[in-house]
């Protein structure tokens, strides 16, 4: 300009160059929609080159309508005399501006592409989210449904063997106290986590069942600090531990014995501890099979946190002790 001595005027040059914008803004939505009904995303159909070819010669020839009659009623550059015909400024400006619309229509094109790919991707992920926590509802659903009958059928035994042994009042009670057990294992069916504090009158109410077969053989202990009651826990984590304890170290000594169960959280972890002062452990124990108590717990829990989950069976001085870490995570209800 100021070689050719131009003096603009800087408002109106401004102004112009802003507004002749306007044509492609207002096209941008109809673009992507228009990438997204008929996607450039190989060489047939052709009807969809030709179908984009003939939207970005369309907004082509509006733009540089639009852009003709603001330099003719504007005249930004104060031209003397003032630009020529309609027509002319109207073809001189198409001509200029062919390769720069065909390239604002071809990062129209990339950026539709981008964005639908990205859609794409969430919904599928949104999808495998949803189909994975189907898949691990379903595991749990079917690994607490083997659980329960593996329950009922110890408890069934034992009722069976009070009737033998002709204690048919202890027999009776058991029956009513395991009605009221499975009926409150009904009620919390839907849900595979609950609060600790909610696990361990469960447990309480699975001890009070069999303390009708072992009397004051059998005796519990729980020492967990109040503020960790909230936590989230799967429900039945604790029943197939104390099971366990009862079957292969109470059950086994005239004298009967002592279950102890504790909690305790550090690190982002809460950690289970139960402990009975039955026999020690076999020494080739770890080699054996687990039972399907220990066995569905370990699946339960790789289901639920994956593998940032802990199961220990240790002998201690005098009994066994079960460890269960996972991660803590407080009850919001």
């Amino acid at each position: 300009m100021h070689a050719g001595k131009v003096r603009p005027s800087w408002v109106r040059l401004f102004g112009t160059l802003l507004l002749s914008w306007l044509v492609w803004v207002l096209a941008t939505p109809l673009v992507l929609r228009l990438c997204r009904r008929f996607p450039p995303l190989g060489l047939r159909p052709v009807s969809t080159w030709f179908i984009h070819l003939g939207a970005c010669a369309t907004i082509g020839m509006v733009s540089a309508a639009w852009e003709a009659l603001l330099v003719q009623l504007l005249n930004p550059m104060l031209r003397i005399p003032a630009p020529g015909p309609f027509r002319t400024l109207w073809r001189e400006t198409l001509v200029e501006e062919v390769l720069l619309n065909l390239s604002l229509y071809a990062a129209l094109l990339a950026i539709s592409y981008v964005l639908e790919s990205k859609e794409r991707l969430i919904r599928q992920q949104i999808e495998t989210a949803r189909l994975n926590e189907q898949f691990s509802k379903a595991q749990l659903d079917a690994l607490r449904r083997q659980i329960e009958p593996h329950f009922l059928f110890n408890a069934l035994h034992a009722i069976a063997g009070l009737v033998r042994e002709n204690q048919n009042d202890s027999a009776v009670t058991m029956i009513a106290r395991l009605s009221e057990f499975l009926r409150k294992v009904v009620d919390t069916s839907d849900r595979h986590e609950v609060p600790l504090g909610e696990e361990v009158q469960f447990l309480q109410k699975y001890l009070e069942i069999q303390k009708v077969r072992f009397a004051d053989r059998l005796q519990l202990k729980v020492e967990i600090p109040e503020e960790l009651l909230t936590a989230q826990v799967p429900s039945l984590i604790l029943q197939p531990i104390v099971e366990n304890s009862i079957k292969h170290g109470i059950a086994k000594e005239l004298r009967g014995g002592w279950i102890h169960v504790t909690a305790s959280r550090s690190d982002g972890r809460l950690t289970l501890l139960v402990y009975n002062d039955g026999p020690g452990l076999p020494v080739e124990w770890e080699s054996v099979q687990p039972g399907i108590g220990i066995a569905n717990l370990r699946s339960r829990l790789r289901a639920m946190f994956g593998e940032a989950f802990e199961v220990r069976l240790r002998n201690q001085a005098s009994g066994v002790e079960v460890l269960i870490s996972v991660p803590f995570r407080e009850s919001t209800r």
